[in-house]
């Protein structure tokens, strides 16, 4: 038997093209006021020495390869970094975003294109823009977009993403939900809880809207891989069965009880705690969980086959998260 790759799935790049663009646009000062605030005051001093520290890794490919090789990697999905998602310009700035991302990461990958392969972006607040976004980013060679938990006013079941969700159905494109922000606001802004507590719950939120919704129901072929293991929603899946079974306002959305879209959806490993992996693991299906490590960020794992390893899987599981299940679903015909 032929041993996989060993797959991450969820590492970024940083693009200064990007942000080159969008440099001086109105509302890029209150966007970033407003993720200030969300952060806290202390946010700053400590993410931005980590960032700098860090951009080599996130814009030089051959650093990147080398640190790969060090963590004994063999492919990564790349995907931009979502402080690119930039969900509060207008539509005409919002296309120029998309497509300089996308060519910009497809032009990074283009160094190893047998090691490195990459995302682009889709802008959720402008829906009309985002199945063009699509066709463009797999125009690119790229196997599809990353999106956040939500745009302003909008949910992702919301059902202006309905044409989205159908083409990224009908292409097979990878579709890697990765929340940028938290929406609970000032309430997060001590202890970097914006990022430890804000992040999981976006997640959860975000893939409950899918599931309650009947989106998974109306596009079972989607390929929607969750970043941080899904946040707080496999481990507390429990809760959404029963008011599903409970409550007849909770269960009119969605055909099936919540905890079987699961094993519908894909989730990196990065959880941070071997216990909270092997729970995952359960309740999503060995063959749900890919290897992931949010490279090179500190929120992430300098060593993800490590973390693997520390889940004490048996060997089949620990094959199929290092890198079987990424090579079924990036690499299948």
């Amino acid at each position: 038997m032929t041993t996989p790759p060993t797959v991450d799935v969820h590492a970024h790049v940083l693009l200064p093209e990007v942000d080159a663009l969008v440099a001086g646009l109105p509302g890029l000062a209150e966007a970033k006021a407003l993720d200030a605030r969300r952060n806290g005051p202390a946010a700053p001093a400590v993410s931005g020495p980590m960032v700098r520290e860090r951009i080599p890794r996130l814009t030089d490919a051959g650093v990147r390869l080398a640190a790969m090789d060090a963590q004994g990697v063999d492919v990564q999905l790349v995907s931009p970094s979502p402080s690119h998602y930039h969900y509060w310009t207008g539509a005409k700035t919002s296309e120029k975003v998309y497509r300089l991302a996308g060519e910009a990461t497809a032009a990074h990958c283009a160094a190893a294109p047998d090691r490195l392969k990459g995302l682009g972006l889709a802008p959720l607040h402008h829906p009309g823009l985002a199945v063009d976004a699509l066709r463009h980013a797999l125009d690119q060679g790229l196997l599809g977009v990353e999106i956040s938990s939500h745009a302003p006013g909008r949910e992702l079941s919301d059902p202006a993403y309905e044409p989205f969700w159908s083409r990224a159905e009908e292409t097979g494109a990878i579709v890697f939900l990765h929340p940028f922000g938290c929406t609970l606001d000032e309430r997060l802004d001590q202890w970097y809880l914006s990022n430890t507590v804000g992040q999981p719950t976006e997640n959860a939120v975000a893939l409950s809207h899918l599931i309650f919704s009947g989106v998974l129901d109306r596009h079972p072929g989607l390929k929607v891989l969750a970043a941080h293991g899904g946040g707080y929603l496999p481990t507390h899946i429990g809760r959404s069965d029963h008011a599903w079974s409970a409550r007849s306002d909770a269960g009119t959305g969605c055909a099936h009880l919540p905890s079987s879209y699961l094993k519908r959806l894909y989730f990196d490993s990065l959880v941070h705690d071997p216990h909270v992996l092997r729970e995952l693991i359960r309740v999503a299906g060995p063959d749900r969980v890919l290897l992931g490590s949010d490279f090179p960020f500190d929120m992430g794992t300098e060593d993800p086959v490590g973390a693997l390893r520390a889940a004490r899987l048996p060997d089949s599981d620990f094959h199929a998260v290092r890198g079987g299940n990424a090579t079924a679903l990036l690499f299948k015909e």
